[in-house]
């Protein structure tokens, strides 16, 4: 699932992060930025978004004036300088409050809990449209296809992507990973692992085989995986 979005600051370097940051998250899509709430105001009446990072205090109109003006309110993640204002953002139901200057772990951590609400409210099926994502991984930005994938194992502080040429490591959290994955052709076995189901060899026990590895299939997961493999 791809979630387009919109951000809303009037200071261009908080805006420079937060596009940078949305750039990093392969099922992120910023569509529009404003450095004024007028505009974005403007914009979000006439438009459709899933998700706007929204400052609050803003020239023209702030963000909690934004909001309280809009009949038909988007989820909005919060991005402001200010604790002062989190009470009246979340009576606003804002999806998440992050306060400047926040890290990527922070933004991922909000992304994710849009991600799950944006994904109830479409209560659809979502049709891939594409084969291929980009992460970040050693200062660049690398393309990976869906069929290279033979697993991806999680770590601490990032996750590593196992294809049919190497290693990609990134900081992606590995909910991010498996959100932008189709549930089609990957499913997760672990807490620390996720496969595809076209590389399996073979699965004994509690262990899937993908050429000589052995992953382990968490009990957790168990019910699901096999639920997949039958389909």
């Amino acid at each position: 699932m791809i979630i387009k979005c919109i951000a809303a600051d009037d200071e261009p370097p908080a805006l420079d992060i937060i596009e940078y940051y949305i750039s990093q998250v392969p099922c992120l899509k910023l569509i529009k930025k404003f450095t004024d709430g007028i505009g974005a105001l403007e914009y979000i009446v006439k438009n459709e978004a899933d998700l706007i990072f929204l400052d609050i205090e803003m020239g023209g109109i702030s963000g909690t004036q934004l909001l309280k003006s809009l009949t038909r309110k988007p989820n909005v993640i919060m991005t402001t300088a200010y604790r002062n204002y989190a009470v009246e953002a979340f009576d606003l139901s804002v999806t998440d409050y992050l306060l400047k200057p926040f890290s990527f772990e922070r933004f991922l951590q909000a992304v994710e809990k849009a991600y799950e609400i944006i994904k109830r409210e479409k209560n659809q099926p979502i049709t891939e449209t594409r084969d291929y994502f980009f992460v970040k991984s050693n200062y660049k930005m690398v393309k990976i296809n869906f069929d290279d994938i033979l697993y991806i194992e999680g770590m601490s502080e990032y996750v590593v992507i196992k294809t049919k040429t190497g290693n990609i490591i990134t900081l992606l959290s590995f909910k991010i990973i498996e959100q932008t994955l189709p549930e089609s052709r990957f499913i997760r076995i672990h807490k620390s692992y996720m496969v595809s189901l076209e590389k399996i060899d073979s699965i004994e026990g509690q262990y899937v085989k993908i050429g000589n590895k052995e992953l382990p299939i968490g009990n957790f997961y168990k019910e699901k995986f096999f639920a997949a493999i039958n389909r």
